[in-house]
C-alpha cells in the first residue's frame, strides 16, 4: 500500500464484482476519505447496493481488494471482521426495523448484541439516539405506528447505536416524498458534521446527490466501469461521459448550469 491508500479511510483496488460468470462491474478504483460523504450513483441495475454489500463484507470480491485504514478487510479472518464490522452503521433501503419491537427495543439490539451495558444505560442510550434524530418520546412507538420519513430516522437511529465511524446508507431516501427527503439529507448532514462520521451512500436522487455529495461515483451499466469520478457538479459541467452528464442534467436543477 502506497501512502495515498494509507490516508483513505476505504481504498478499493482493481475490485471485480460478478454472480457465477455474469459480469457486474470490473476494475473498480476508488478511496473514501475520513469526513466525507461519498455516494455511488448510476442507473437501476448497474451493480450500486451489490457494491455497498462488497464494502461491508456482505459479498466477497470476484477479484481485487478492500482497504480500511491500510488494513486488508478482504484477506482477514472472520473474528477480525466481525471486530471491524462493529465500526460500521447500516441504513438499509426498506429501513429493515423489526416490526414485533418499539423504536427503543430495535435500536437495543446491536447494545445488548455488542456491549456489557446495563438495561437501563442501553435505554439511556436508545433514547439519545432517536432524540439525535428528531424521534425524542417516540422510543415505545412501534414502526407500524409512525409515518415511513419517521421509519427512516428510526433506522438511522439504529445504525449509529454502536457509535461507528462510518455509515453506509442504501437508498436513504426510497420512498420518501420530497419534503421527508430534504429533510433526510439536512439530518445527514447534520450528523457528519457533529459526529464526524464518513459517510457512504448509495442513491439515485439527485436531489440528495446535489445537496449533500462531496464526492461521487457512477456505475455505467453497459461498460460495467466506473466512468466517471468527482464533485457532482463539476461532473454536471465537464463529465467526459456523454450519459454521466445527461444523468446528473436529466431534471432541471439551480444547482446545475446547462449549456
Amino acid at each position: 500500500m502506497n501512502s495515498a491508500d494509507d490516508e483513505a479511510r476505504i481504498a478499493v483496488r482493481d475490485l471485480t464484482m460478478a454472480y457465477g460468470t455474469r459480469v457486474i462491474m470490473k476494475e473498480m478504483n476508488f478511496e473514501v476519505k475520513r469526513g466525507e460523504i461519498f455516494v455511488i450513483m448510476g442507473g437501476s441495475g448497474c451493480g450500486k447496493s451489490t457494491l455497498m454489500k462488497h464494502l461491508i463484507g456482505l459479498i466477497e470480491p470476484s477479484q481485487g481488494e478492500i482497504f480500511y485504514e491500510g488494513e486488508r478487510f478482504t484477506d482477514i479472518s472472520v473474528e477480525e471482521r466481525d471486530s471491524m464490522r462493529q465500526s460500521f452503521g447500516v441504513l438499509y433501503q426498506a429501513g429493515a426495523l423489526w416490526g414485533s419491537m418499539t423504536l427503543a427495543e430495535n435500536i437495543a439490539l446491536p447494545l445488548e448484541q455488542y456491549t456489557s451495558l446495563s438495561k437501563a444505560t442501553i435505554r439511556e442510550v436508545a433514547s439519545f439516539k432517536l432524540a439525535l434524530v428528531g424521534l425524542n418520546g417516540f422510543e415505545d412507538y412501534y414502526p407500524a405506528e409512525i409515518s415511513g420519513g419517521m421509519r427512516k430516522r428510526a433506522a438511522l437511529a439504529r445504525a449509529m447505536a454502536l457509535d461507528p465511524d462510518i455509515l453506509f446508507f442504501d437508498e436513504p431516501s426510497a420512498g420518501l416524498d420530497p419534503i421527508s427527503s430534504a429533510r433526510l439529507d439536512d439530518l445527514i448532514l447534520q450528523l457528519r458534521d457533529s459526529l464526524g462520521a464518513t459517510i457512504v451512500m448509495v442513491t439515485h436522487e439527485l436531489a440528495s446527490i446535489f445537496a449533500i455529495s462531496d464526492h461521487c461515483i457512477y456505475l455505467d451499466v453497459d461498460t460495467r466501469r466506473i466512468t466517471a469520478e468527482g464533485h457532482p457538479k463539476e461532473l454536471a459541467e465537464s463529465a467526459d461521459d456523454e450519459r454521466v452528464r445527461e444523468f446528473l442534467r436529466r431534471h432541471a436543477t439551480p444547482l446545475v448550469k446547462t449549456k
